[in-house]
């Protein structure tokens, strides 16, 4: 059953990130929570989630900067992708946040450069 409670899934879409914080350092850009590389400023940044009026958004840049990352990605998680690198959530069950995980984890290792995307 998904989760339609919107505090419910920004915590979820947190947790999604919970892994990278030991690796990435805690900053803002225009306002909104991202993670981002130790030293980057600017449009250097990997994740942050950002609760909006009757939604969630998941902004990940990676999957602007690296574009193959979305070549596997169901239709049903595309269908929650409403920008260059933002999906936008008014709920989420398990497997796409599943599908969400592996997707962040191969764009962690793309933003990082230590491994080909694919």
């Amino acid at each position: 059953m998904p989760t339609t409670d919107l505090t419910a899934v920004a915590l979820r879409l947190r947790a999604i990130l919970d892994p990278y914080r030991a690796h990435l350092a805690e900053s803002t850009i225009y306002n909104m929570p991202v993670l981002r590389r130790g030293g980057s400023k600017g449009h250097d940044w990997f994740a942050g989630v950002q609760p909006v009026e009757g939604a969630v958004k998941f902004n990940f840049l990676p999957m602007h900067t690296h574009p193959e990352l979305l070549e596997d990605v169901s239709p049903t998680l595309r269908k929650h992708k409403t920008g260059a690198s933002v999906f936008r959530f008014t709920e989420i069950d398990e497997s796409l946040a599943s599908e969400l995980e592996e997707l962040v984890g191969r764009g962690f290792l793309a933003y990082m450069g230590k491994a080909s995307p694919q």
